[in-house]
């Protein structure tokens, strides 16, 4: 830590300031002993030679420590404003600016990355509308398809349930007339009728399992996930904690998006994780939308699984089409926690 510390650009600076004092006290020296010891004038001598030398030594010293600290916290100053300057925009908060003066090289630097940073805010928005625009499309594709997944419905409910429920209608007639002539077979084809009818609830619940939406279909985000939420807690033994707050100047697009997302990483830890909880918390920070969803399952290396993850790759490109910053933290039998981070 020290010798960091001692490597940094102001004890450099400071360093630099000693060596001209040490090659000008060196200079000196040999200027006044050469004058010594060829023309030995009497009121040169040795005592005052090196008197002269030491009091420079120590006001120059002190003279170099205050100069260059002042000089070199300067520069430090505007260096760690660029240095913040690039954390946030590799956060993704692409509103940060910086102002430096006076105008020099590292003000110039700093002006070049306000340039970038405006150019990655336009590129974002054109990324949300383009996202946008995808969803508008996707609407209408969902439109169509629904008319299609409706006609694909209605000729299963013909081929199977349909047929099931006549086939039940004439085994009951068939039944009700046998019933005092032969009491045991009409109470096989009673056994018979039961199979059937459950057959067919199995049938029915399978197709309108096909109807469930993947999308907010006009809902709010946070309602759509809570909604969400509530259905998971009726099918599966997890405890789930959500801190949603309500998110505003969000673009169609990007909630679908995070929507999509929050699904993805739902059905991963359904599917893998073998959790018992899961945090999910979705909040505005610092002119961004953060998203964060964690679980308390067996986790895995993310260095080895997350290139062959279907559903990362997935949820990583939704955040990228936005705009957005996408971080995953996960190791063997200690969980996973996945950060999002989305600019407004």
């Amino acid at each position: 830590m020290m010798l960091k510390k001692l490597n940094s650009i102001r004890y450099k600076f400071i360093r630099s300031h000693l060596y001209g004092l040490f090659l000008i006290t060196t200079i000196l020296l040999s200027i006044l002993l050469g004058v010594y010891v060829s023309l030995e004038p009497s009121w040169l001598t040795s005592e005052a030679i090196f008197l002269f030398i030491g009091t420079m030594v120590v006001v120059s010293f002190f003279v170099s420590l205050y100069v260059g600290f002042q000089s070199s916290g300067q520069i430090k100053e505007k260096l760690d404003g660029l240095s913040t300057l690039i954390t946030s925009l590799s956060r993704g908060n692409y509103n940060s600016r910086i102002h430096l003066t006076p105008e020099d090289e590292v003000s110039r630097i700093g002006d070049e990355l306000n340039g970038l940073a405006e150019k990655l805010k336009t590129q974002v928005r054109s990324l949300q509308k383009m996202a946008d625009e995808r969803s508008e499309y996707a609407k209408s594709a969902h439109k169509a398809a629904t008319i299609e997944e409706r006609q694909r419905l209605a000729r299963d409910l013909h081929d199977a349930v349909s047929q099931q429920l006549f086939a039940l209608t004439m085994m009951s007639q068939a039944t009700l007339r046998m019933f005092d002539q032969d009491p045991s077979k009409a109470k096989s084809q009673l056994e018979e009728i039961t199979s059937m009818a459950l057959q067919a609830q199995t049938e029915m619940r399978a197709l309108l399992l096909h109807l469930r939406p993947v999308h907010l279909s006009g809902d709010p985000l946070d309602k759509g996930i809570h909604n969400l939420i509530e259905e998971l807690k009726q099918k599966c033994q997890i405890d789930f904690d959500v801190q949603i707050e309500e998110v505003q100047e969000v673009s169609d697009g990007a909630e679908e998006h995070l929507f999509r997302i929050v699904q993805e990483a739902l059905s991963n830890i359904l599917r893998h994780s073998e959790a018992t909880s899961v945090t999910l918390t979705l909040k505005p920070l610092n002119q961004e939308i953060f998203l964060h969803i964690g679980d308390n399952g067996k986790g895995f290396e993310v260095n080895q699984d997350k290139k062959t993850s279907y559903g990362l790759k997935t949820m990583q490109e939704r955040t990228e089409e936005i705009g957005g910053t996408f971080k995953i933290r996960s190791r063997p039998d200690e969980g996973t926690y996945i950060d999002i981070r989305i600019p407004v």
